[in-house]
């Protein structure tokens, strides 16, 4: 009889009653959403596999650090550069390029600097004010009219949400937001004014990722729709998809690549729809010296890209 249920009373079996409160516990805690990527760093993961530095011709870069803060960089490259032309077919003229940089990195500050024989300058500026605000400075110096430029950002991070400030020469400004929603997903967007071109835009995009996958979406009223997609099938081996689509030039380009992670080397690649396959290939040899390959074919426009180059440091 002690095993008889009284009338009225449903039996629920215990594993009914074991899921029930595991859904119950991991019931989505809206107010500790976790703090979502920068706006700009949207498709950081698909512009690693589809977007690799691929390079023509012979580069050499020399790293020496000084102490724990400070190093001096050299980097040599020689090879071919394209000029504009009015033809299908590419033109190319033999060029070499000289950079030294200087480099100061401290847990709240960073300051890079590039000067190269051309007569170019470069400067980078990371300033950490507190855990939450951050100030970077970009600018570029050239001995070309109307080249040089320079931009200021201004970064927000929140418990849940990313904002940023861009203000730039050429009266140009620019804001960005993104917040998450929920675990998996954010959602932003972007605003921005260039007063010297009189132009302006607005731009909304999407991010959704898990473990094994992170899909983002982007649009603006520029005309840009961006999608992509990265499956991550093990801890060394990613694959990428992306879609770009313009509606007011009607240009389309779709891609796919991988990312594979080897003990030795890294291995990157792609081929797009307007028919151009790309490899990169990254084998350290040794402790602080890495060789490099790099290769792009481009069928349509019979353009043939080769270069290898050694990192040490």
């Amino acid at each position: 009889m002690a095993g008889i249920v009284p009338p009225g009373t449903t039996a629920v079996p215990a594993d009914v009653s074991h899921t029930a409160h595991t859904k119950h516990d991991e019931k989505t805690d809206y107010m500790n959403l976790p703090c979502p990527i920068p706006y700009e760093e949207l498709h950081r993961e698909a512009l690693m596999s589809l977007k690799p530095e691929t390079f023509e011709g012979l580069r050499f870069d020399f790293t020496k650090g000084l102490n724990q803060k400070f190093s001096l960089s050299h980097s040599v490259s020689m090879g071919p550069t394209e000029i504009p032309s009015q033809s299908a077919e590419t033109i190319k003229i033999p060029t070499s390029h000289y950079e030294f940089g200087a480099n100061f990195i401290d847990p709240n500050l960073m300051l890079i600097g590039r000067v190269l024989t051309d007569g170019r300058l470069n400067a980078r500026v990371k300033w950490d004010l507190t855990d939450n605000l951050t100030v970077k400075a970009n600018a570029q110096l050239t001995n070309e009219p109307h080249m040089s430029h320079g931009m200021f950002n201004f970064d927000y991070k929140g418990k849940d949400f990313r904002s940023q400030f861009q203000l730039g020469n050429g009266a140009l400004f620019g804001a960005n937001y993104i917040q998450s929603v929920t675990p998996n997903l954010s959602l932003g967007g972007e605003v921005f004014w260039a007063g010297q071109h009189r132009k302006s835009g607005i731009g909304y995009a999407a991010r959704y990722e898990t473990d094994k996958m992170v899909a983002t979406g982007q649009v603006a009223n520029t005309g840009i729709v961006a999608l992509s997609y990265v499956q991550k099938v093990s801890d060394k081996v990613s694959l990428a998809t992306d879609f770009m689509y313009n509606y007011l030039s009607r240009d389309v380009t779709a891609s796919v690549g991988y990312d594979y992670i080897l003990r030795q080397c890294r291995l990157r690649g792609k081929i797009d729809s307007n028919g151009c396959t790309t490899s990169y290939l990254e084998e350290r040899l040794n402790m602080g010296l890495n060789f490099i390959l790099s290769a792009e074919i481009d069928h349509r426009k019979k353009d043939y890209k080769f270069g290898f180059g050694l990192t040490v440091g």
